[in-house]
């Protein structure tokens, strides 16, 4: 239930998400701090390895900043719940900025080196969080005058399969530099520089992938299919100019998606060899070690060629929780990890730090394949989106007609109250497809 106390809202769904983010955080810094030698040693750390006291050191501090991060999280979840994805930018971005000003001066001016890096990234991680709980503080009750008004059951339920497939990606991602660390602290070094690249220019799809779930999730909870179509094909639109010939090839058929094809064709492919081009510039932001700058030169097709990949399994991601396409989401994460690790376990050890790579590429690879297969389904039929012929708009990517493997779909309507619809599947929209 919800109801307004001085114009904000009282919505006991925010007050548990910001009480159990809380209290995920402290429980995560506690586990990273005590189990510290544990994570090292699985990372490859050993104790004979030069790493091994600063690592663990940094690895405690950040530690410290676990609370602020996932409350930061949980909130910025909220906002885009409220279909607000200013004020988390904003102030996620002064925290940014907060951290770009500090790490110079604890690093160097202190000279507290590494552990001055943690400091301004601490530093900025709680601003952020402070500054995103007072822009919601006056938008929402945070915390509710009765205790039996929270519901943490309700997020553990809806939250369980998510967490798999969380917990899918991060030990696949933590593999690969585990894996990496083995090749020795310049491979190391080398490896951070590239993912770092590699993870900042993906995320760029994948903001786009997060506004594209918040609008159709509340279109779809209001039977507004026309919306949802818009908001698809706007998608389609601009992830074409992204990623160009790898998005939009199906669609050659459809005469107004042509001239976005062609378009999209020649900006993926300019993007693409800008950042071929730029990468050693990139690079050497990061460091001036020659012997590093040499094997991030041969990571640089990893970084630039799999980016049309990492867009679409973004884009995919996105849509797919638009409409709470959950349980094959997590499910489908779990087996793509499953099988990415396993190669990540085996190949750096003939390839060396090339079979990181390569296992990365793989597990962004088959997350995009995972995804397109949902839309054209698992029995060859292919969904409206697919065959814009056989309707009268060109583009449809999710409506309630379409088979997308969904018993049923809960959604929050925004009047202010929680309500639960149940948008089943069609049996005479089934024939038509």
């Amino acid at each position: 239930m919800s109801s307004e106390s001085g114009g904000r809202k009282r919505l006991p769904s925010i007050s548990s998400a910001i009480l159990l983010a809380a209290a995920i955080g402290v429980i995560e810094a506690s586990a990273l701090i005590l189990g510290s030698e544990i994570l090292l040693s699985i990372m490859g750390v050993s104790h004979a390895s030069t790493m091994h006291s600063p690592a663990k050191l940094f690895l405690s501090l950040r530690a410290l900043g676990a609370p602020a991060v996932v409350v930061s999280l949980a909130i910025q979840g909220i906002f885009r719940g409220l279909k607000d994805t200013k004020t988390p930018l904003l102030y996620s971005g002064l925290g940014n900025i907060s951290a770009v000003l500090l790490l110079p001066f604890l690093v160097y001016s202190l000279n507290l080196g590494l552990n001055g890096a943690a400091l301004a990234t601490i530093a900025s991680q709680y601003l952020g969080m402070f500054l995103l709980l007072w822009s919601l503080s006056k938008r929402a009750v945070l915390l509710p005058p009765k205790i039996e008004d929270l519901d943490f059951v309700g997020y553990i339920k809806s939250g369980g399969m998510l967490l798999g497939r969380t917990l899918s990606v991060l030990i696949t991602m933590t593999l690969g530099t585990a894996m990496a660390a083995r090749q020795g602290t310049i491979a190391m070094a080398a490896h951070q520089i590239c993912l770092q690249v590699w993870l900042a220019v993906s995320l760029l799809s994948d903001a786009l992938a997060v506004s594209a779930q918040a609008l159709i999730a509340s279109s779809f909870a209001k039977l507004d299919y026309e919306k949802v179509k818009e908001v698809t094909y706007y998608v389609l639109k601009v992830l074409s100019s992204i990623v160009g010939y790898y998005t939009l090839s199906m669609y050659r058929s459809n005469l107004q998606l042509n001239s976005i094809f062609q378009t999209g064709l020649l900006v993926g492919a300019a993007l693409a060899l800008l950042l071929f081009a730029s990468f050693g510039r990139i690079a050497e932001l990061f460091s001036k070690d020659p012997m590093v700058l040499q094997i991030v030169g041969s990571g640089v097709l990893f970084v630039s060629a799999s980016q049309p990949i990492n867009a679409l399994a973004f884009i995919f991601d996105g849509l797919h929780f638009g409409v709470s396409d959950f349980s094959y989401s997590a499910s489908s994460m779990i087996t793509v990890g499953a099988i990415s690790s396993l190669f990540l376990l085996y190949a750096p050890k003939v390839f060396g730090l090339p079979g990181v790579w390569a296992g990365l590429a793989l597990f962004m690879g088959l997350r995009m394949t995972a995804g397109f297969l949902r839309q054209i389904g698992f029995e060859s039929r292919s969904l409206v989106v697919f065959a814009p012929e056989r309707t009268n708009i060109q583009v449809n990517y999710t409506q309630v007609h379409v088979d997308v493997g969904l018993q049923g779909i809960n959604r929050k309507i925004e009047n202010g109250s929680d309500q639960s619809i149940a948008i089943k599947q069609d049996d005479m929209a089934k024939e038509k497809l």
